[in-house]
């Protein structure tokens, strides 16, 4: 038998049929998860994972039936879309992440800047050894966003854009 032990292999089993030592299902769909192959066969059907099997190469097929484990669970959730739904709905994730990473940001620099309230003075001509006020020490905690954690902690506990709270 092709399956495991005595028992055939999940396939096998439930298309009630006689697992054979050369089971195309075999070592994909072992009968200690009946569910694995009860998904992609309600999905793609038996002959299509066969036919699909069978024309791809053995060392990729554990590849391909773990893809097809996947997509048919995301098939089950969301029969239109499939796996692009949950590839779209992240994509939206992430872009709405940044866009928030960016109001904080933001929000930090306007706050750094209102605390330090620089003053530009006239560069003297007088003394070639002093440098201009950009070029100072102060000049570089404008550049250095992460340095406090309590004025990004604080932005976020404000409202967002869109009226909700960033942080709970």
């Amino acid at each position: 038998m092709g399956g495991t032990g005595n028992s055939p292999c999940a396939s096998c089993k439930l298309l009630r049929r006689r697992c054979t030592k050369d089971c195309t299902f075999a070592p994909y769909f072992p009968a200690d998860e009946p569910q694995k192959f009860a998904i992609v066969h309600k999905v793609f059907g038996a002959s299509n994972v066969s036919k699909m099997l069978q024309e791809i190469p053995v060392h990729q097929r554990a590849d391909a039936v773990s893809s097809l484990v996947y997509e048919a669970n995301a098939r089950v959730r969301d029969p239109v879309y499939g796996c692009v739904g949950a590839i779209s709905y992240l994509q939206n994730q992430v872009s709405e992440l940044q866009m928030q990473l960016a109001v904080a940001q933001t929000e930090i620099l306007c706050i750094q800047m209102q605390q330090h309230e620089p003053v530009v003075p006239t560069p003297e001509v007088n003394n070639p050894d002093q440098k201009p006020y950009f070029l100072q020490d102060e000049f570089s905690q404008y550049l250095n966003f992460g340095s406090s954690s309590n004025v990004i902690y604080d932005s976020l506990q404000r409202e967002n854009i869109y009226g909700h709270d960033m942080v709970s």
